[in-house]
């Protein structure tokens, strides 16, 4: 019996299934710096959470803004980024670095 493997793809959608999974790849997608990564790291998400159909049910958001604002140029504002992340379990915040020098005056 020949049983198919899981594609990179398919097995990181299972993946963002965790909670946990979803925060550290959203937090590596902001530490790349570039925001086409972290658009993408939202829509995979969406994929994992059952698509964006249903996401947009959940926020109230248009399904096609949803689609526009999570493509490679999307702009999307922060309460639209903090509505979706909310819906998928998640809070955003800040957290300190280790040290910037003008913190030592």
């Amino acid at each position: 019996m020949n049983k198919k493997l899981p594609t990179y793809h398919e097995d990181l959608i299972e993946s963002l299934k965790d909670a946990k999974m979803r925060a550290a790849y959203l937090n590596a997608a902001i530490e790349d710096g570039d925001s086409r990564v972290l658009l993408l790291a939202f829509r995979n998400i969406a994929e994992a959470y059952g698509g964006m159909s249903k996401l947009a049910d959940k926020t109230k958001l248009a399904r096609e803004s949803l689609y526009r604002t999570l493509s490679v140029k999307g702009n999307p504002t922060l309460t639209t980024l903090k509505k979706i992340a909310h819906e998928f379990g998640l809070k955003m915040s800040f957290e300190p670095e280790k040290t910037k020098a003008w913190d030592h005056r």
